[in-house]
């Protein structure tokens, strides 16, 4: 399905449940979907204020995007972020099947856009890698100043802290069952994939639930360019098993309080394609949310987490030989919990004030590390709504600690670090007429250095020496604080078409880059880069309803630039990872026999690099892929349904590089089989 307009492609969320069939499966409501009147589409989301809101009353540009719109999307690298590959102001680069999403948002890197699940704080590299699509109802996409009411996610590993000055970006777990429904998938496809997913939900009375699990076997390809770190001498085999359970109980009537608990787990394991470079990882999610509506107007609800990311590799002597040489791992456990307190007044304008904290917990080996961390935050934000004109403000107050432990096997002569910041957040909307809108929004943003920024995960001493693969120290790294402003219209008609424009302009002072120091031995070191800034807009149109034929197409542009006349190497380049644009177009044609349908969706990216530094930087981009997914139903007996599911990935055989020696596999392709009932 095609991404959806702003405010016009669905029901709202009471709404979408009580449209579910009788058997409740979600074949059902993806059919059903499409059939909801336009005069019916009181959007609701809950990002903007933690609290049911209605979509016109958000002043960023918002995108929903829904079950039904990703069960028309392939990923095939099993990465969350592909969901959102096709929309506007941001690009999509998971490295590998077995590696992050290394893209971009608004012009900036992959840390500036805060992943939440239901509201709680997750990684957007190693949760997107582990949390199984079948848990989501829906995405909520907050683009431009994001809301001060998320902290910043102190992440040590991979890019490092995460922020929300680009957007928020919150998976929303299914909360409402109404009745009792089974799914199982059973698919095979090139490289010798295989995968058994299966998925069950029902209702007793106040209580609701829903399990499921899946498994899956690869025996992969090459994925890296010939010769590099990632040299193959046998195919990168792999094995991933998933299993999640979510439990909610209501208490006294629906809408006075609820408590409910979610668990998911991911094990992980295999090699990369030679005998000594083995990995194994393990991650853990919990979510645990109580909801008490206090009366008419005011609303508290507090939430809970744990997060428990657990990887560990086998480094050998790669080119000199393949012999085992160390056996490197990485621990880190987060707890976040968040208290908000809303009041409603003056019909739908809102008061919400609470407070956040996490506690981090970072242990990396061989190169042996320690850290620990603290981040505690308040936050207040006003927004008024009348007749035409929305008007937000907020602000947070936020304390970060960091604890160094052990840094390289011994303790460090500064040990402890802590920060105060102020951030603040406003925005704008104008609706004079129902089908068009006007907003505008700006907001601040502070983040720290990581742990893995400024530790490593190898010496300082490891410099260019073979063998020895990932991230150097630099212990003098500053935070940076950063500035991003945005503004558009939205237009919408009553037959489904919707048109959207933004700009956006940001700007980071001191800003933290990673940038490729050498390719073989892979190593990279993170450096504050300067002032840096970011512009571009964003162009969508779609048409959706209805219809057997829905289209959309978006176009984003680029123009970063780091600004630092103190080192001319680095004056005057581009941010890494940032595309100088994204193109994307597809649309969905389907038809009544069999409910057979077919979806196209083709990206076309431009040009971009992975390092500041115009010495050692690479080039990347301009390319373009085409995916096709074709689904149909090969029998539908009352509420039984059994479909059929082809994906054809890459059907221009682009064999693209991407950063860190990575490169696309080219065209692949799977087949499944799904039972409903």
């Amino acid at each position: 399905m095609t991404t959806p307009p702003i405010r016009c492609f669905a029901g709202g969320l009471a709404l979408l449940c009580r449209c579910l069939g009788s058997d409740g499966t979600e074949q059902a409501e993806n059919m059903r979907i499409f059939d909801l009147s336009l005069d019916k589409l009181t959007e609701v989301v809950v990002t903007d204020a933690k609290i049911a809101q209605p979509l016109d009353t958000v002043t960023q540009r918002l995108e929903v995007l829904r079950a039904a719109d990703w069960e028309r999307i392939a990923i095939p690298q099993r990465n969350l972020s592909e969901l959102l590959r096709y929309t506007a102001g941001q690009f999509v680069n998971p490295l590998s099947r077995n590696d992050a999403n290394w893209g971009s948002y608004a012009g900036l890197g992959p840390k500036y856009n805060t992943y939440l699940l239901d509201g709680l704080p997750i990684d957007a590299f190693a949760d997107a890698l582990s949390l199984d699509p079948w848990v989501l109802k829906e995405a909520e996409i907050h683009k431009g100043p994001a809301s001060v009411l998320y902290a910043n996610y102190l992440s040590m590993d991979f890019a490092g802290n995460e922020t929300s000055l680009a957007g928020i970006t919150n998976f929303i777990l299914k909360d409402t069952i109404d009745a009792r429904a089974t799914r199982i998938a059973i698919s095979a496809g090139s490289y010798r994939t295989g995968e058994v997913r299966f998925y069950h939900q029902d209702r007793r009375e106040r209580l609701s639930y829903f399990v499921g699990g899946s498994f899956e076997h690869s025996d992969y390809t090459a994925y890296g360019a010939p010769d590099s770190w990632l040299h193959t001498a046998e195919s990168p085999r792999y094995e991933r098993s998933k299993l999640y359970a979510d439990v909610a109980y209501t208490f006294d009537t629906p809408d006075r309080q609820t408590l409910s608990l979610f668990v998911h787990r991911t094990n992980h394991w295999g090699d990369t394609g030679r005998p000594n470079r083995q990995f194994d990882n393990h991650y853990e999610t919990v979510n645990a949310v109580y909801n008490q509506r206090l009366d008419e107007a005011w609303n508290l609800q507090g939430k809970a987490g744990y997060r428990h990311y657990d990887r560990s590799w086998e480094e050998d002597n790669y080119p000199a030989d393949l012999d085992l040489r160390e056996r490197d791992g990485v621990d880190q456990r987060v707890y976040p919990a968040d208290l908000t307190l809303n009041f409603r007044h003056a019909g739908s304008s809102m008061l919400t004030v609470g407070g956040d904290f996490q506690q981090i917990s970072y242990r990396t080996y061989t190169t042996l590390n320690k850290v620990n961390a603290n981040s505690s935050g308040l936050f207040l934000q006003e927004k008024i709504v009348g007749d035409s004109w929305i008007l937000r403000a907020g602000g947070r107050l936020n304390r970060t600690e960091h604890t160094y432990a052990i840094i390289d096997g011994t303790k460090p002569r500064l040990a402890d670090k802590a920060w105060d910041s102020q951030i603040w957040s406003a925005g704008v909307r104008y609706r004079g007429d129902p089908r068009w809108a006007f907003f505008s929004n700006v907001g601040s943003s502070f983040l720290a250095p990581s742990a893995k920024s400024v530790c490593g995960t190898i010496a300082s001493t490891d410099e260019g020496v073979a063998g020895h693969n990932g991230q150097l120290p630099n212990p003098n790294l500053k935070p940076e604080t950063g500035l991003g402003t945005d503004a558009g219209v939205e237009y919408r008609s009553n037959t489904g078409f919707a048109f959207g424009f933004r700009v956006f302009v940001n700007r980071v002072a001191d800003a933290i880059v990673d940038n490729v120091v050498s390719k073989t031995p892979s190593q990279s070191q993170s450096f504050n880069a300067g002032k840096v800034q970011s512009r571009g807009v964003e162009l969508t149109v779609e048409q959706s309803g209805r219809s057997s034929f829905r289209w959309f197409a978006n176009l984003t542009m680029n123009h970063s630039e780091v600004q630092n006349p103190l080192v001319r190497d680095q004056d005057g380049t581009a941010i890494p990872f940032v595309p100088t644009y994204v193109a994307n177009a597809g649309f969905t044609v389907s038809s009544t026999w069999h409910e057979l349908s077919a979806s196209p969706r083709l990206q076309v990216i431009g040009d971009y690099y992975d390092s500041t530094s115009r010495a050692g930087r690479a080039c990347f981009g301009s390319y373009s892929t085409l995916n096709l997914r074709i689904e149909g139903a090969l029998a539908r007996r009352r509420d039984r349904v059994t479909s059929c599911v082809l994906d054809l990935n890459n059907l221009l055989n682009r064999r693209f590089a991407m950063p860190w020696q990575f490169r696309d596999p080219g065209f692949n392709a799977s087949f499944g089989v799904e039972f409903s009932y």
